[in-house]
């Protein structure tokens, strides 16, 4: 299994990251180890080596099938289901990588960083740019998006990644993140929703 995100996906959160709009010229790509993944409403541990850790809700997709070199128009082929993940962040480790010119593995790929919810299956007449989907923290909305404000759709997400690799059946793809994110604590509780449906709820210890 490979778990493969998307950095800088919407416009807002581009704005409170680097201070301004933008659209990168192709999609920023980041994988994450599969000891990653977390799921089942277990806790995220909130490691002792980084000052800040940071939340960032996602539209989670989850591949289906084998395939290579997926043309866009036949991407929606390739996944069946969806949920809202939490993609967590060292970010003071990000800032010292970014300023050395350094990959991310630590900062985005350390154990229990890539925590997802429940899976909603996809039929035909679902519209997976127009999913609307919020992270509450202690019972208090955080962040809120919809897929159709995403820069880079998931069927050009699907083409461009299998250009490069291999897509698998039960690989994950966490599609970007909305404006709001922001630092979690210990005993903090996360609950993520997409559209009326909670499929995400978890505790940090």
């Amino acid at each position: 299994m490979k778990i493969f995100a998307v950095g800088m996906n919407y416009l807002q959160h581009n704005k409170e990251l680097l201070g301004s709009l933008i659209k990168t010229e192709e999609p920023v790509i980041f994988t994450k180890a599969d000891s990653a993944l977390l799921k089942d409403g277990k806790p995220f541990f909130v490691p002792d080596w980084s000052e800040r850790v940071d939340y960032e809700a996602e539209v989670v997709v989850r591949i289906c099938r084998l395939g290579k070199g997926i043309p866009a128009r036949f991407a929606h082929r390739y996944y069946d289901a969806v949920t809202v993940g939490v993609d967590f962040t060292a970010r003071d480790w990000q800032e010292k990588a970014r300023q050395g010119g350094l990959p991310w593995e630590i900062c985005k790929g350390f154990d229990g960083s890539a925590v997802i919810g429940e899976w909603q299956p996809l039929s035909p007449e679902d519209d997976v740019q127009n999913l609307r989907f919020r992270l509450d923290i202690n019972g208090a909305t955080v962040q809120e998006g919809c897929t159709a404000n995403m820069l880079y759709r998931v069927d050009e997400l699907i083409a461009w990644l299998s250009r490069f690799f291999t897509l698998k059946t039960g690989d994950l793809l966490f599609t970007g993140t909305p404006a709001g994110v922001g630092p979690v604590k210990v005993n903090d509780h996360l609950q993520g929703w997409l559209e009326d449906r909670k499929v995400l709820d978890f505790y940090c210890k």
